[in-house]
């Protein structure tokens, strides 16, 4: 038993005791990895802190680097900038001398100038003396004159004053018409010279054709056999076509033709049209008759509408109104004084055009008022009243500029001019009217023209005879030399083209031309 209980003692003792050396033992290993842990971290502290360096290191390499690279493109920005700054201050300064310089030759002209004012002040001074002391002897040769004049005369002193207050309008009137003819003359050569290049450069660019037609057409047959398929049996045919068309047939002893009549020139058109096609299909009776006027009519409408956009198009205008463009094919039509109006239109714009290119003006308001300028004759039978009026009424209708208007209304002077362009038109209305051989008038009218014309210029007194030449563009005017002196020629020259201009209509404009010749006739014996 006691050696039991000693075993049991021993075993405890031994495993109490192995428990301790485990503990020591654990403890001392524990110590030992503890230990180790702490060099190795220590190691890793240390490889990391070296890293951290050399990475610290390269970056603060980096950052130097890049800050190198900024400072020196900073730099160089900077020195650019400063560049272009000294570049600009540079010029600056050179402006600033020539505008010193500028200013200096302006003060000094102004000095010069003032130096110049300060003498003609002076000289304004002397004279202004000169005048008061003139002025002074004037009014005392005025009083002794007067006193004289009373004396030998027997006159009252207001009789003297008004003797001598019109022989003093009278000489007024001889200085200043004298005055008025040299002034005159001179502007009349400088404008003269600067109108001829003008107006002949214009006229030498335009040269457009023309067509001459009057109140009758001329439809050429194939034979004379036509003549009675035209007439057709108890005259059905051409009853037929004048009651269809409105146009007069008349057939007479012309050989293998007849003539259409009408003054109605679209009338006149649609007939040819009309006649020109019975003839070609051979089948002539009043429902064929019918059947090819309206196609006429259509294909005339269509050769209308060609015509205008042709005459815009030639003279390259744009946004024009499509019924102005008919208006204006009608124009083709249409006749004055024998001329066409549409090719004097295109005259007229051209010409205008042209001019207003030299003077440098809107050329292309200036064309499109020369084209429409004679609108209202297009449509002036159809409608009451003057063909200026009717143009004025559709170029406000259509929205044409207020330039355009002022050139249709006043191209015949029956309003005030508004625009320069108006004006151009105007002139190049006359010189296409005017020209040699572009109207022509009836006989009668052109004499009573012309008696009417030599009518008014001997109308004036002093004039002894008048003369109508050049087809009455030209009036010459002998007056008497006892009567008008070479002074009172100037005003009775005006005097006559403003009668001439009330109380005559002409295409164009008239010369007058005043002739005063002193003749002095003796003999020898």
């Amino acid at each position: 038993m006691q050696t039991e209980l000693a075993l049991v003692l021993f075993i405890i003792a031994v495993f109490v005791l192995s428990l301790a050396i485990g503990f020591v033992v654990g403890y001392r290993t524990k110590l030992k990895m503890v230990e180790m842990e702490n060099i190795k971290l220590s190691k890793t502290h240390a490889e990391l802190n070296a890293a951290a360096k050399r990475e610290a290191e390269e970056i603060i390499k980096e950052a130097k680097l890049e800050a190198k690279e900024v400072i020196f493109k900073g730099r160089q920005d900077m020195e650019k900038e400063a560049k272009e700054k000294r570049k600009e201050f540079n010029q600056l300064e050179r402006k600033l001398d020539l505008r010193d310089e500028a200013l200096d030759k302006k003060q000094q002209n102004i000095t010069l100038k003032e130096e110049l004012l300060e003498k003609h002040y002076q000289e304004y001074e002397q004279k202004m003396k000169e005048a008061a002391a003139l002025q002074q002897r004037n009014e005392e040769i005025k009083t002794a004159l007067l006193s004289e004049v009373e004396r030998v005369a027997a006159m009252t002193r207001e009789e003297a004053k008004r003797s001598l207050i019109d022989q003093m309008i009278e000489e007024a009137k001889s200085d200043s018409a004298r005055r008025i003819k040299e002034i005159e003359e001179e502007l009349k050569e400088e404008s003269d010279k600067k109108a001829r290049s003008i107006i002949s450069t214009a006229i030498q660019r335009c040269a457009p054709e023309y067509v001459g037609e009057i109140s009758v057409t001329v439809v050429n047959l194939p034979s004379e056999d036509m003549k009675g398929r035209i007439i057709g049996r108890e005259g059905r045919n051409i009853r037929a076509f004048e009651s269809v068309t409105g146009v007069d047939i008349i057939v007479d002893d012309t050989p293998e033709a007849v003539i259409l009549s009408s003054y109605d020139p679209f009338r006149r058109e649609i007939g040819r049209l009309t006649l020109e096609k019975l003839i070609a299909d051979g089948r002539i009776h009043p429902a064929r008759i019918e059947e090819l006027y309206d196609k006429s009519s259509k294909e005339l409408d269509k050769q209308i509408k060609e015509i205008g956009d042709e005459a815009v198009f030639q003279l390259g205008l744009h946004n024009i109104s499509p019924e102005i463009i008919k208006l204006i094919g009608r124009l083709r039509y249409r006749t004055s004084y024998g001329q066409n109006v549409l090719g004097h239109s295109l005259e007229v714009a051209k010409i205008a055009g042209f001019m207003a290119a030299e003077l440098g003006m809107n050329e292309k308001v200036a064309k499109r008022a020369g084209l429409l300028h004679d609108i209202g004759k297009a449509v002036d039978y159809e409608q009451e009243g003057s063909h200026t009026t009717i143009g004025v009424g559709i170029a406000k209708r259509y929205k044409e500029d207020w330039r355009v208007v002022n050139a249709i209304a006043s191209h015949h002077g029956e309003e005030e001019f508004k625009c320069v362009e108006a004006v151009l038109v105007q002139a190049a209305d006359a010189i296409s009217a005017s020209r040699p051989g572009a109207r022509r008038e009836v006989l009668e009218s052109y004499i009573k023209r012309l008696e009417k014309l030599e009518e008014v210029a001997s109308s004036f007194e002093g004039v002894t005879r008048s003369f109508a030449i050049q087809a009455g563009r030209e009036v010459r005017i002998i007056v008497e030399p006892e009567k008008v002196s070479d002074e009172a020629i100037i005003n009775l020259s005006r005097d006559i083209s403003r009668k001439v201009e009330e109380e005559l209509t002409y295409p164009g404009q008239i010369k007058v031309t005043v002739i005063r010749e002193s003749r002095s006739v003796n003999y020898a014996r």
